[in-house]
């Protein structure tokens, strides 16, 4: 059994283009697990492996892999950058126990910095910083050092001080030891040495030192109190008091380099071993009950007790479908039966292998702590637990954002629809925040996603991973209609063509329902004038009628039919006579009920810095929005509003611009209220042009 105090499970997160990716790269290239770097700009770096990652430079979906420094083992996972991707951060935090921020050195705390970091402090999850990219031009460490403090309220600890900037970078001074770290410009990582801090830099050192040293012995009562005596602790002690600190989430350890040149990522490795904690340092996972409510129970982190995993990405590959898995206790090995307690079903492990990328190294066992795949795994899903089925439980779900955008597709060819169907059943498996549903108006497939780079790649990997060329349209509003004023009326259906005829008469009162009520049907007759065996054919006939209202054919809602009289013949009335007298009285009274379109209203909440808040609840009174509230944070105002669905098509990139990139939104399906006159008779001339295009 591997020693659970040497593992550490990282992941490495930050904005797009701050260098996780070349981080991660360097790091494998040190720890010896790969011989060449690969570089992201020329589509090479290990684990950026989609062709999509590849052609644009960026990281779509989280990598795992594992190495080795300083006797400890790494899991790394590399995480995307981008807002739309957020999943794939979230999940990733989820099952790690640290992580690696990574900052540029010029661009500062961005965007998605933010939101990763939001993520992780909800997640609990204990960080070093890498302040990166001290080459660039316009690079300033400090500036970043004093972001992480206004922007993110965090409190970062400086371990390293560059020396030099820009062009002239040349190393790092480690503050805790007092050793200047210099690399030469052959560019191998290898190519360095430890000199003495240089004489420009002492009282700079000093003075960090000093606030590192006053920081950490907080951490200590007795070891305050000898250094308040004039006492400096030994660097032991102090490293003690760091990694306290630091797993308890009180200051975050920032060091500084730059990943594409090779310098500094050492210091980086040494701080993830020192500092950053062992499965065994974290809160256990709590575990719930089937509706999610915590049972009081937690997942103690240990090989002694039963196997309890979390899946927490599932990914199809050339090899197969693989689940990932975060081991929290036990063990597990190959040939072990386990239960889904999700589903309640039982599975046997055939195949365990530990991720390199898009590589695979065979397993015959793994342990409390392990991130690992299982290959073929069926009805596994993102979120489920996996467990001892001689001892069920469930941790704590994943809960997912819902997709804010979504768009029709077809298949170009209509043999391909069945191709379509299994693709787009196995990207859904993949991704929690990618959805789809038919239309049932229009009989269309309407994908779901994020956004709408999201929703690009999504259709991009359907051509090139599956094959299937889409034609994609714009997407379309779900409006309905519904009716505003009570009528009383009556109906007579008479037919006679030799024979025997029809006949159905019924008096009723149209009322407009309660709202969410849908469909009511009641019948007061008294006196036996309509008979009773009538009127479950009067009910289908107004129902039927529901699916296709007056005004522009959509589905109506919250409409109360009360049958009080009506009229039959002994012989010519039958239940299909009644049923289409009460098709024919809808027909009739719907438009004498005051017929009226109405629009799903979204309940919006959008995040954006301080400095932007006019500019967003401006916008969103433009687009017919009701502001509800706003709520200051750290880091700016969450704004909640009611907005029309009709108006949020292209929302994100108009906050994105009003925010210089920093405003986010999520937004989900609140209630229907009625369109303004002008939007009703625009939809309503929109849709009698599109049928009049089909005929």
């Amino acid at each position: 059994m591997s020693d659970l105090s040497h593992y550490r499970n990282i992941g490495i997160f930050a904005h797009v283009d701050a260098g996780k990716t070349t981080t991660t790269e360097r790091i494998l290239k040190l720890t010896g697990k790969i011989h060449k770097t690969g570089e992201v700009h020329d589509g090479e770096s290990t684990t950026d492996f989609m062709e999509q990652e590849a052609e644009r430079g960026i990281t779509i979906q989280s990598a795992a892999t594992t190495c080795f420094w300083r006797d400890h083992r790494f899991n790394i996972i590399d995480t995307p950058g981008h807002v739309d991707f957020t999943v794939e951060v979230y999940r990733s935090l989820k099952v790690l126990d640290g992580g690696v921020g990574v900052f540029c050195g010029s661009g500062g705390v961005e965007p998605q910095s933010e939101t990763n970091w939001r993520y992780a402090n909800d997640s609990e999850v204990a960080r070093v910083i890498f302040v990166n990219k001290l080459d660039r031009m316009g690079a300033d460490f400090y500036r970043v050092v004093k972001q992480v403090k206004d922007v993110l309220g965090a409190n970062p600890l400086v371990m390293t001080l560059p020396i030099g900037i820009e062009d002239d970078f040349v190393g790092v001074v480690d503050i805790l030891e007092q050793k200047a770290y210099i690399w030469d410009d052959t560019g191998l990582p290898e190519n360095f040495v430890i000199e003495d801090v240089p004489a420009d830099m002492v009282d700079k050192v000093a003075e960090y030192r000093e606030q590192l040293i006053e920081t950490a012995v907080e951490q200590d009562d007795d070891l305050m109190m000898s250094y308040m005596d004039g006492e400096e602790p030994s660097i032991e002690d102090l490293k003690r008091c760091i990694r306290k600190g630091t797993i308890a989430l009180d200051f975050f350890p920032t060091l500084c380099g730059s990943a594409f040149k090779n310098k500094g990522v050492q210091n980086v490795l040494d701080a993830v071993v020192d500092y950053l904690p062992s499965p065994t340092e974290v809160d256990p996972q709590e575990l719930t009950d089937e509706v999610g409510e915590p049972t009081g129970e937690v997942a103690t982190v240990s090989v002694d007790e039963p196997f309890r995993a979390l899946a927490f990405k599932i990914m199809d590959d050339r090899f197969g479908a693989l689940t990932f898995i975060r081991i929290y206790s036990g063990t597990l090995n190959k040939g072990d039966t386990i239960l889904n307690s999700f589903t309640g079903k039982t599975e046997r492990v055939g195949r365990m292998v530990e991720m390199h990328a898009d590589d695979r190294t065979e397993l015959s066992s793994a342990q409390a702590g392990d991130i690992i795949a299982i290959v073929g795994m069926k009805a596994v899903k993102t979120g489920h637990t996996l467990c001892d089925p001689k001892n069920p439980c469930t941790l704590e779900p994943m809960i997912f954002p819902e997709p804010v955008i979504s768009i029709a597709v077809s298949p170009k060819d209509k043999g391909s629809t069945e191709k379509m169907g299994i693709a787009i059943g196995k990207m859904v498996a993949e991704d929690p925040t990618f959805q789809v549903e038919t239309d049932e108006d229009s009989g269309e497939t309407i994908l779901k996603g994020m956004g709408e780079l999201h929703l690009d790649i999504k259709v991009d990997i359907l051509k090139r991973t599956y094959g299937v060329e889409l034609e994609v349209g714009q997407p379309q509003v779900a409006y309905r209609e519904t009716i505003t004023q009570p009528v009383e009326d009556s109906y007579t259906h008479k037919k006679q063509s030799g024979g025997s005829g029809q006949f159905g008469k019924i008096d009723y009162r149209i009322r407009p329902g309660e709202p969410g009520s849908g469909f009511v049907f009641k019948s007061v007759v008294v006196g036996g004038n309509v008979p009773k065996e009538f009127f479950p054919a009067i009910e289908k006939g107004f129902k039927g009628m529901m699916d296709s209202g007056v005004l522009a054919g959509f589905p109506v809602l919250d409409v109360e039919i009360e049958l009080y009289d009506g009229g039959f013949h002994a012989v010519d009335s039958s239940a299909v006579a009644f049923e289409i007298a009460a098709k024919g009285a809808f027909r009739q009274s719907i438009p004498k009920a005051g017929a009226q379109l109405i629009e799903p209203i979204m309940k919006v909440d959008v995040f954006t810095p301080d400095d932007h808040v006019g500019d967003v609840i401006g916008d969103l009174n433009r687009r017919r929005g009701m502001i509800k509230d706003q709520e200051a944070g750290v880091t700016g105002v969450r704004i909640k509003a009611d907005v029309p669905l009709s108006e949020m098509f292209g929302y994100i990139g108009s906050l994105r611009t009003m925010t210089s990139g920093r405003g986010q939104f999520s937004m989900e399906f609140s209630h229907y209220l009625p369109c303004p006159n002008n939007v009703a008779e625009k939809v309503i001339a929109e849709v009698k042009e599109r049928n009049a295009a089909k005929k």
